[in-house]
């Protein structure tokens, strides 16, 4: 299987270390290769974690690093990456906008 990023995803990592960056570049840097190995590992197991509860019917799943969630559809033989955000975001408002 192969992982790809969407655009949101990677705009979020990118963001994510601009704002680590600002009082810990070396952690930004770590952090962020960190979460970019968990989402190149879903393609090991890729049905391994959990769908978003209450909207199974999306075929997206999450999975935690630290206070951080990927989260992720699985299509064929792809794992397409769609966001990965903070724990205490409102990921639902973002994820199902229309829910």
């Amino acid at each position: 299987m192969i992982v790809v990023l969407t655009a949101s995803a990677a705009a979020d990592l990118e963001s994510l270390a601009d704002w680590i960056a600002q009082s810990n570049p070396a952690h930004a840097l770590t952090f962020v290769r960190e979460l970019r190995e968990r989402c190149n590992g879903l393609a090991a197991m890729p049905y391994a974690y959990p769908l978003v509860p209450r909207y199974e019917h999306s075929g997206i799943r999450r999975r935690l690093h630290g206070s951080y969630l990927i989260f992720y559809r699985v299509a064929g033989e792809t794992i397409v990456v769609l966001r990965v955000m903070h724990g205490a975001r409102d990921y639902e408002a973002i994820l199902f906008p229309q829910d």
